[in-house]
């Protein structure tokens, strides 16, 4: 048994390593680790703790996908919901859809019995607000948000330059090899942005006979690659997992035009095999390993390239 998670996941990991040591199913196990991050309020790329979009309202995304049968749950922009991975599993589960998005997908949650969620964190709502501010001239801020909000997006980032997702694989020759993810995704992006962690192929892809591979960072450019898809088929196609992973940061490398940052590529093999890739990220990056020897799971630093 595999499992890798990014640095920020870090407050599931014990959930997922103990529920995959008892041989429960590895995506359940999955999504109950993703959950914990999900409502931790310290980890501030993800759920409760995650950034507000231009209007000041938290829109999550998140899926999972079982390689095994290929079959993927995916939502976007949902409102007012916290755990999303797992609301993503439902999709999976009930549907034969395979991605919801906004007021769909907060539909389908009531109709699942998930709970009405006060999603923005008090701390996040003050940077919000305050940075916002910084930007708009007293017309506009007496106006918003009846306000042109496109020109306030190309002069805000993200206050810690926050573009991480939390994202979970694991690999079992039994079990199969399993992904999960979840994000609130960019600061003060344009209300209805998608990045790429609820997108098939380009944030993350499974298949249990070759391996997976999930992104965190730069999901605009992820999107326009589909990396997760590109690092898993180069494995189909004969290459090792390395030069899959080199492969799929050449793509990255080529592009020069649109918006251009930093991505992290996590991924394992069906032969027992992981790599965890920065590209171009300006900060230290560190995953979280474990495997069946393991007596607890380890923090590493990924390679950067």
């Amino acid at each position: 048994m595999l499992f890798i998670a990014n640095g920020e996941g870090w407050p599931g990991v014990p959930t997922t390593v103990e529920m995959l040591k008892s041989g429960a199913d590895s995506l359940t196990a999955l999504v109950a680790g993703i959950s914990r991050v999900e409502v931790d309020a310290r980890v501030r790329s993800v759920g409760y703790g995650g950034w507000p979009n231009m209007l000041g309202e938290m829109e999550c995304d998140a899926a999972v996908m079982d390689g095994t049968t290929r079959e993927v749950g995916s939502v976007g922009a949902v409102p007012n919901t916290i755990p999303v991975a797992r609301l993503a599993h439902e999709v999976m589960k009930r549907l034969p859809h395979v991605m919801l998005t906004g007021a769909g997908a907060r539909r389908f949650a009531t109709e699942t019995g998930f709970s009405v969620d006060d999603v923005l964190f008090p701390d996040s709502k003050r940077v919000w607000r305050e940075r916002l501010l910084k930007e708009m001239t007293p017309e506009q801020a007496e106006c918003f948000p009846d306000i042109p909000l496109a020109p306030l997006l190309k002069t805000i980032t993200d206050p810690e330059r926050v573009r991480d997702t939390t994202v979970y694989l694991s690999a079992d020759p039994a079990r199969g090899i399993h992904a999960a993810t979840s994000t609130s995704g960019w600061a003060w992006k344009y209300p209805g942005r998608l990045g790429d962690s609820p997108i098939p192929g380009a944030g993350f892809y499974a298949d249990s006979r070759y391996g997976a591979a999930a992104c965190t960072h730069t999901g605009e450019m992820t999107m326009r690659c589909a990396t997760a898809r590109t690092v898993v088929l180069a494995i189909k196609l004969g290459y090792s997992l390395g030069d899959a992973i080199k492969l799929a940061v050449d793509e990255l490398g080529e592009l020069t035009e649109g918006f251009l940052g930093g991505v992290v590529i996590h991924a394992v093999d069906a032969k027992g095999n992981h790599e965890v890739v920065n590209f171009r990220c300006q900060s230290e990056i560190r995953y979280w390993l474990w495997d069946g020897a393991m007596p607890e799971p380890e923090l590493r630093p990924a390679k950067t390239i």
